[in-house]
């Protein structure tokens, strides 16, 4: 039983790895949750890869039975036969090795020899790796059709792995008496942030640290600098225009942080255009009222308006620029992972017992 999930493509991390260590002429076994149920701590899609020496990357199990596995990739390496591993609540084993707080995964370890494949994996985006756990022969499976591979698919399989991918979230798939597993591999996630303010220099970092790109938006040069915001994408356009040249796709979020309806309210109706999954907005509720009938007037309809997300973030209450921040993202994240009406209860109920937040944002 696969546990329900939304938004989880998967880290390539391990994978670049491994085409590395086969560029050194290295061996590697890749590890893949190809099942989960209950507690598991990995989602399905997670990874590890692994070299004879023992050196490894990635995680399947946030460290409960990566020993196992290890074990487990060494001996596939000695072999170049695949191993499909279960571990449950009711194995002994599952005890031994840390899954006693409850839940089961299986896990597919694989020889990773082909380098063409891994590398099509790194360059290729979106792309589903659809595996059979049987004989570990894959297909690479594009947006509307399969882009390559060893594996032949039925037209259900195809269909099948392109919703995978559609879905952000690796799976098993249907493979008419196969059993087939996609490995999601989508572009990753931005956040395009509107005003370098102080709290933008609080945002960038740990959006980063989450897996988002990040591009900070500011006509001011003197605010948008490499000085102030190192290894970020910085664009000096106006708002509206870096958004029309960025293009926020449903794998993007928009915040506005300058508090200068000159810079906010274009941004804001440019991302309104746009399918961004998260739009949010720095100020007040009577500020946010105001940006709101700004909007209207411009033609907007409440459906549209109802997307924008303010005061942005949900309330913890901080005050400090990084509480700030790690508020925005708290509710980025629940947007991403569809939690918005747990958000949304939680914001609202922090509002109504405490101001420091909406005070710091008036």
């Amino acid at each position: 039983m696969t546990s329900p999930a939304s938004g989880l493509g998967v880290d390539d991390a391990p994978i670049r790895h491994a085409l590395a260590w086969l560029g050194e002429g290295r061996r590697v076994a890749l590890a893949t949750v190809v099942e989960t149920w209950g507690a598991s701590p990995r989602p399905p899609g997670s990874l590890l890869a692994v070299t004879p020496d023992g050196n490894f990357t990635g995680s399947v199990s946030g460290g409960c039975i990566e020993a196992e596995v290890i074990t487990a990739a060494l001996r596939v390496m000695a072999s170049g036969r695949p191993e499909l591993l279960h571990f449950s609540i009711g194995d002994e084993q599952a005890w031994h090795v840390g899954l006693a707080c409850g839940g089961s995964l299986t896990v597919f370890v694989e020889p990773a020899s082909d380098a063409e494949l891994l590398g099509a994996i790194c360059t290729a985006r979106p792309i589903a790796v659809v595996t059979d756990l049987g004989d570990a022969r894959h297909a690479l499976v594009g947006p509307t059709s399969v882009a390559g591979g060893s594996l032949p698919l039925p037209p259900a399989a195809v269909a099948a792995a392109c919703q995978a991918l559609q879905d952000d979230e690796s799976r098993r798939i249907d493979g008419e008496g196969q059993a087939l597993f996609a490995t999601v591999f989508n572009p990753p996630m931005r956040l395009i942030v509107v005003g370098a303010v102080h709290v933008a220099q609080a945002l960038a970092p740990l959006a980063t640290g989450l897996g988002f790109v990040v591009t900070v938006v500011d006509p001011r040069a003197g605010f948008a600098s490499s000085t102030r915001f190192p290894d970020v994408d910085i664009r000096n356009d106006w708002p509206d225009d870096a958004l029309t040249a960025l293009r926020p796709d449903a794998r993007t979020a928009v915040v506005t942080l300058s508090h200068d309806a000159k810079l906010d309210d274009p941004a804001l109706e440019a991302a309104l255009r746009s399918q961004a999954f998260y739009i949010g907005a720095l100020g007040s509720r009577r500020t946010h009222t105001r940006r709101l009938e700004r909007l209207s007037a411009r033609g907007f309809p409440g459906s549209q308006l109802a997307r924008i997300h303010g005061p942005v973030g949900l309330d913890l209450g901080g005050r400090k620029a990084a509480e700030i921040a790690l508020a925005i993202m708290a509710e980025v994240v629940a947007v991403r992972y569809g939690r918005a009406s747990r958000a949304a209860r939680i914001s609202d109920s922090g509002r109504q017992t405490a101001s420091a937040g909406n005070t710091l944002r008036s």
